[in-house]
């Protein structure tokens, strides 16, 4: 069969695999796992059209690490040994106007408490990868509601100063 053009979806492929253990190492506050599997150039789109780039990603993900305790993603109920995060692979064919291309969807719930108030937020996200030609993750398109998340780490570093 010719698969010339059509989509290929994977869910247990070693790129959404790689996200899982991703997603491990920012639970884990693990900035160098993290950063082993974003390209240098990285751009992450965060309710944005603007980019930002991978040190202040980076800096966004320390400030959360520093306000929130514990921070917990899930998909569906919480059960042991269950992904803590939907993902899927897509081999996408070139097309007239676009070249070919994969992407790793991502779909869970983040859950974190609040150090200093001790309030917990949950929030529904999207995470999109589009991985580059080194195997690394080139850009990231990130879907969620930040507005609690923020005023949580805005009053913490309010709090310390």
């Amino acid at each position: 069969m010719d698969t010339s053009g059509i989509a290929i979806v994977q869910f247990n492929d070693d790129k959404s695999k790689a996200i899982q253990s991703h997603f491990q190492n920012y639970l884990n506050n693990d900035m160098d796992g993290l950063k082993s599997l974003w390209s240098p150039d990285l751009e992450v789109y965060a309710n944005s059209p603007d980019p930002i780039g991978l040190e202040e990603l980076v800096g966004m993900l320390e400030a959360q690490h520093s306000t929130f305790s514990p921070i917990v993603m899930t998909f569906g109920e919480e059960v042991e040994n269950q992904p803590i995060a939907w993902v899927e692979t897509t081999d996408y064919p070139e097309t007239p106007s676009s070249p070919a291309a994969t992407w790793s969807q991502s779909w869970f719930t983040w859950t974190a408490t609040s150090k200093l108030s001790g309030e917990t937020i949950t929030l529904p996200a999207h995470i999109s990868f589009k991985w580059g030609d080194d195997g690394k993750i080139a850009a990231e398109y990130h879907f969620y509601e930040t507005g609690p998340m923020t005023a949580a780490i805005e009053a913490a570093m309010a709090a310390a100063e």
